[in-house]
Order: C-alpha cells, then sequence, then structure tokens
C-alpha cells in the first residue's frame, strides 16, 4: 500500500513541472514531510481543457456513500481491479488525478523491527502518482473532493521492502492519463505499470515519521 508521503518541492517548480494552467494561491500550499490519510494533498486534475492544481481529501469517498468514514478504508486502489470495483470503476473511466509527491515512505519489515524507509527518485524531481478523485455530498449539502492512490507490483527495488508501491507515472503519460476523454481502458491499463528501480533510491529515516503528528525536514534524512 501507499499510506505516506513528502511534498516539499518549491510552488513555481510544481507548476512548472506539471504544465498547470490553473491553480490555487500560492499562499495555500503547505510544504508537507509526512502526508497522512484524510489530510488534503496537492493534486492535478484535467477538466477538458486545462490542467487544473489544487487539494483533495487523502481517502476517497465514493459518491453513492451515506458515510464519509468509508473514505479511511479508499487511501489506494488496487491497479488490477480498479476497472470492476464499484467504488473507483467509474472514477477510472473519468476522474483521473496526479497526486503529487516527491517522495514515499514504506516500513521494510524484519524479524526484529519494522524500519521505516523513504524512497524517492534519484534526481529529486517531484513525480506524479496515478489517483483516482470523486466527489461526494454530505447529508448538510457539502462538497467533498477527495481521492485515492493506485498501487501495483513492487518493482526490483520495492521488492525488498513492500509488496506493493504507488503507480509513478512517466512524464510523458501524465497527460494521456488526465485527460478526461481517454476512455478506453486497455490503454490505461497500459500505463499502470512499475515504475524504473533504476531511477530511484530507499533509505530508512527516523521512526518519527511513523507518527503522522510529526512534520519535520528531519523525517526525510538518511539514517544510513
Amino acid at each position: 500500500m501507499c499510506g505516506r508521503f513528502t511534498l516539499f518541492t518549491d510552488f513555481e517548480t510544481i507548476i512548472d513541472r506539471f504544465n498547470i494552467d490553473f491553480a490555487i494561491e500560492e499562499s495555500l500550499y503547505n510544504p508537507n514531510f509526512n502526508v497522512a490519510p484524510s489530510q488534503s494533498v496537492l493534486s492535478v486534475i484535467n477538466d477538458g481543457e486545462k490542467n487544473r492544481l489544487g487539494y483533495l481529501r487523502w481517502g476517497l469517498i465514493p459518491p453513492w456513500s451515506k458515510d464519509m468514514k468509508i473514505g479511511y478504508k479508499m487511501i489506494n486502489a488496487r491497479s488490477e481491479t480498479i476497472s470492476e470495483k464499484p467504488s473507483f470503476r467509474n472514477s477510472y473511466k473519468k476522474k483521473r488525478c496526479l497526486i503529487l509527491a516527491d517522495s514515499f515512505f514504506e516500513w521494510k519489515r524484519t524479524e526484529e523491527r519494522k524500519i521505516p524507509m523513504r524512497i524517492k527518485l534519484k534526481d529529486n524531481q517531484p513525480f506524479g502518482m496515478a489517483g483516482l478523485w470523486e466527489s461526494w455530498k454530505s447529508p448538510e449539502g457539502e462538497t467533498i473532493y477527495s481521492c485515492s492512490v493506485i498501487t501495483t507490483q513492487p518493482n526490483q527495488l520495492m521488492t525488498e521492502i513492500h509488496d506493493r508501491m504507488p503507480v509513478i507515472l512517466k512524464p510523458e503519460d501524465e497527460q494521456f492519463w488526465l485527460d478526461p476523454t481517454n476512455t478506453d481502458i486497455n490503454s490505461l491499463n497500459k500505463l499502470l505499470v512499475p515504475f524504473d528501480f533504476e531511477q530511484m533510491e530507499a533509505f530508512e529515516v527516523s521512526n518519527e515519521v511513523n507518527s503522522p503528528k510529526n512534520n519535520s525536514p528531519s523525517l526525510i534524512q538518511r539514517i544510513c
């Protein structure tokens, strides 16, 4: 699964890297060294004409749900089943997004303990995780926009850490993924593959990352 990540890249770099046409005010952007489920995550959607940058709640709430708490169970969507699951299949066809990150955390199990690992691109660039989004209206009439990170099988780097990893899209595939007019499932499925392990690296970080209450640059520092 993917249950924790970071995004602290400067705002202008994000705008340029992801070809943003319309964005939230820069003052609303808060670098986050320990993004956790139910928090707001910076994401890109395409409205058919423009790439729009804004925040979505992490944990997808299907429009038919009676309770937003279902979102806590919907932070990830498995690539192998999203075209079939009632919670995700409509979003997969029409409401795809990029969930932005510059690294993610996963816990490597050993006989003694679980070791927090930070995984990132070797060139330190931000990347887009393939995501799905939805809008949900509460009984009180409030509309909540939420999302889920799509996961896939691990690549050669991740296989020693965990049995799943987020789908990280190649930059050249991002616009095709975002375009809501692209509805061919077979073409979309071809994008949901493990990212090239040779472009990634992983290292141990502080146990402080275990708690989502902790959020500081010290969490991303290499221990060994």
